[in-house]
């Protein structure tokens, strides 16, 4: 009879573990949405940090292509985007969803415009007059300690040492 009553009691709480651990894994959806950085350059990427997506998710935005979130062992999941190189700069607004939860998180970000390498004026600007006092004195000193060298060599031959 005790076996009875320590197998039910037994059966009972596991039951109660069994049915309250689905509510306990559930999530209440995507919250703590971190955009890092906050406004992005063209073609910059962006990381997306959000808590409440145990099983990770997708982030949608206009400003780059739909990205998956990944689930790290502490349970905050992030994704990175890339913006699009042709996105016009303004402020964006980027969609979180986890796969588990029908919840969705928005939060906004500005895109700034590219700024593009500044090559090719090398040739186009002329020498300051610096550089040309400084340049002078170089070709210069450069004469002059090629001319003593001759010179000197000449001495050094004709003297038959």
């Amino acid at each position: 009879m005790r076996a009875a009553r320590t197998l039910a009691v037994t059966a009972t709480a596991f039951a109660a573990v069994g049915l309250a651990a689905p509510l306990a894994a559930a999530t209440n959806g995507p919250s703590e949405v971190t955009i890092n950085p906050s406004a992005v350059h063209q073609g910059s990427t962006i990381t997306i940090t959000v808590k409440g997506c145990g099983h990770g998710g997708k982030v949608t935005s206009n400003a780059f292509p739909t990205t998956n979130l990944s689930v790290n062992s502490n349970g905050i999941s992030s994704a990175i985007g890339r913006v699009f190189n042709n996105a016009t700069p303004g402020t964006y607004n980027l969609a979180v969803k986890c796969s588990d939860n029908s919840n969705v998180a928005t939060r906004q970000f500005t895109v700034l415009e590219a700024r593009g390498a500044q090559g090719g004026i090398g040739g186009s600007l002329a020498p300051t007059s610096t550089e040309m006092a400084v340049g002078g004195s170089l070709v210069a000193a450069a004469a002059l300690g090629g001319g003593l060298f001759i010179a000197r060599r000449r001495r050094m031959a004709g003297a038959k040492v």
